[in-house]
């Protein structure tokens, strides 16, 4: 009996101590670093990222997926989930994402938004803005720029920013991705050519974290939402294009 109730402890204690992280699909390229960071000083904790849309993902949390984390692209789903009652914590700033010009092509991006209506462009990636926040960040600099009727026929929408970057490098002319897409470990940066998109015509996109009801009773989860607000991680998420809150 006393082996039986070992068991089942050791058991409850290795469920709470494994969390799971939806990961809005720019973050991708920095959440390695991050979690190997906090594990270097919590090898008790289990940590499955689930990398998506941040709406996409939110549509998950809503119907039930057992998540503990959400790091979304914007403010909008995360205080959405609070609001709605699917999050125990106010959604915060963690980072502020950028957006860039990128192409494989040896174009002159000196004036960027002008090169998007020449004829020497036939196709521009762009996250979905209906799912992706930075394809609302997109859509938001082409109108801005005064552009976006000029493009909107040659706009090919990925469904996440990921997906976005891989129309960008693959079938695309050019693409609006995040900034962090650069430091994606299968890219060469020396085979890049691109270019910081004006935040005069855009705002570099606030992205909130929440922890989620799903995470009441993990003490992993609660330690690692306050490591990614941290000041080590704060300097990760530079390090990987973002902006500081």
């Amino acid at each position: 009996m006393k082996r039986l109730l070992f068991v089942v402890l050791m058991l409850s204690m290795l469920q709470a101590s494994s969390i799971k992280v939806a990961v809005s699909a720019n973050v991708s390229y920095a959440i390695d670093e991050l979690r190997d960071e906090f594990l270097s000083t919590h090898k008790d904790i289990k940590i499955d990222t689930i990398v998506a849309s941040t709406g996409k993902l939110s549509s998950q949390i809503i119907h039930s997926a057992p998540y503990d984390i959400l790091l979304g692209a914007n403010m909008e789903y995360p205080q959405k989930l609070y609001s709605m009652g699917f999050a125990i914590s106010e959604p915060k700033v963690y980072a502020k994402g950028a957006l860039i010009f990128l192409t494989r092509k040896d174009y002159d991006l000196s004036d960027a938004f002008k090169l998007l209506k020449s004829s020497k462009v036939h196709k521009i990636a762009i996250a979905n803005p209906k799912t992706a926040p930075y394809g609302i960040a997109g859509v938001e600099a082409l109108r801005n720029a005064g552009v976006l009727s000029d493009v909107s026929s040659k706009l090919i929408y990925g469904e996440s920013i990921s997906q976005t970057l891989t129309y960008t490098l693959r079938a695309c002319d050019i693409g609006l991705v995040a900034k962090s897409s650069i430091y994606s470990p299968k890219l060469s940066k020396n085979e890049l050519n691109y270019k910081d998109v004006d935040t005069r015509v855009y705002k570099p996109i606030e992205q909130g974290i929440v922890l989620l009801k799903h995470s009441k009773k993990s003490r992993g989860a609660r330690e690692f939402y306050l490591f990614l607000l941290s000041s080590k991680a704060q300097r990760i998420f530079q390090k990987y294009g973002y902006v500081l809150p």
